[in-house]
Formats: C-alpha cells, sequence, structure tokens
C-alpha cells in the first residue's frame, strides 16, 4: 500500500470528522484516518487488478461439456450510491467449451470486481460477461446479498436479501439448463 497515498486519504478522513463535529485530535480517533484510509484502499482493491488476466492465467484444456458449478463464493463489496456494504454469495455456472479454469480463479475474478464500488446487478452481470469472452458462451451467474443502505439507512429492513442473476448462452434459451443451475446450487 503506498504510504503517500494512504496519506492524501486519510487527511480527508480527519477533515470529514471534524465537519461532523467531532474531534479527529480524540483518543480514540487520533489513528482512525490512517486506518479508515488502509481499510478503503483495501477495500476498492480490484481497481487495481484485471480480472481477464486472472482468468487467463489458469484455463485449461479440458473435453468434457457438463456443467462445472461454484457455488456461494462470499464477497465483499461497497455501494456506489452510499458507500455502504454489501455482502453475500455468488454461484458461477459454465458448460466447458475446449477449456476449463482453475477454480480458485472464479473466486479471484469475484473479489476483483466486487472489490470496487458497485451495484449488484452490474457485480453479477460483469463476472458473466467476462467468462462469456474468456472461457465459455455458456455462463450463468448468481448473486444473492444483503446491503447495508437498505438495513442500516432509509428504510431499515433488516432481513431483506437482493437476488441477481445473469446469463448467456444455452442458460438464455433452455429454461430446463437454468432450472437445473438453479435446483443444484440450492
Amino acid at each position: 500500500m503506498d504510504p503517500k497515498l494512504v496519506e492524501q486519504i486519510a487527511e480527508h478522513y480527519r477533515a470529514i470528522i471534524q465537519l461532523i463535529g467531532e474531534d479527529p485530535e480524540r483518543e480514540g480517533l487520533l489513528k482512525t484516518p490512517t486506518r479508515a484510509a488502509k481499510a478503503l484502499l483495501e477495500n476498492t482493491r480490484g481497481y487495481a487488478e484485471q480480472p481477464a488476466q486472472i482468468i487467463q492465467a489458469a484455463m485449461f484444456d479440458h473435453e468434457g461439456s457438463e456443467i462445472v458449478i461454484v457455488k456461494d463464493i462470499e464477497f465483499y463489496s461497497l455501494c456506489e450510491h452510499h458507500l455502504l456494504p454489501f455482502f453475500g454469495k455468488i454461484s458461477i455456472g459454465y458448460i466447458p467449451s475446449g477449456q476449463i479454469v482453475g477454480l480458485s480463479k472464479l473466486g479471484r475474478i469475484v473479489d476483483s470486481f466486487s472489490r470496487r464500488f458497485q451495484v449488484q446487478e452490474r457485480l453479477t452481470a460483469e463476472i458473466c460477461h467476462l467468462l462469456a469472452e474468456e472461457l465459455s458462451d455458456d455462463v450463468i451467474v448468481v448473486c444473492e446479498a444483503s446491503h447495508m443502505c437498505m438495513q442500516m439507512r432509509g428504510v431499515e429492513k433488516q432481513g431483506a436479501k437482493t437476488v441477481s442473476m445473469h446469463y448467456s448462452g444455452v442458460f438464455e434459451k433452455d429454461l430446463a439448463m437454468r432450472a437445473e443451475f438453479l435446483s443444484l446450487i440450492k
């Protein structure tokens, strides 16, 4: 982490703390601007990553054509509307078309896209589009998340979960294939 960038961001946090009426020099807040700056950089590290390169680094030839599913990949992101966390699980399915990808790379691309300012719908679509471009035409991605912007402000609905889905290829055309995937991830 670039110490100069951390300090620049920390200065803004100091100013915000002061603007809301707190004393950034108070004992409990003294190191908060630096900690908050480091946390922000960690939570937005996806901007420094290239998801396509992550996938390309671990593709292997494979002649099979049955569905591959990695389900319940946890993720954490920041809502771009309020900069509050949203988090949950993503399940990915694809049908190999000559190649497969190392399974851990699916988790890494989820992190790469989620560790940015996001909305859930775009997060789901970006993962699907990348896999459709780099790996297989037949991809399905389902995301289920809890949004702190709905829980701790605004409507304050604690149990609400949001589900988004994006798919391509056979999953777009074949309702039975889509239903099979959905039944397998439950």
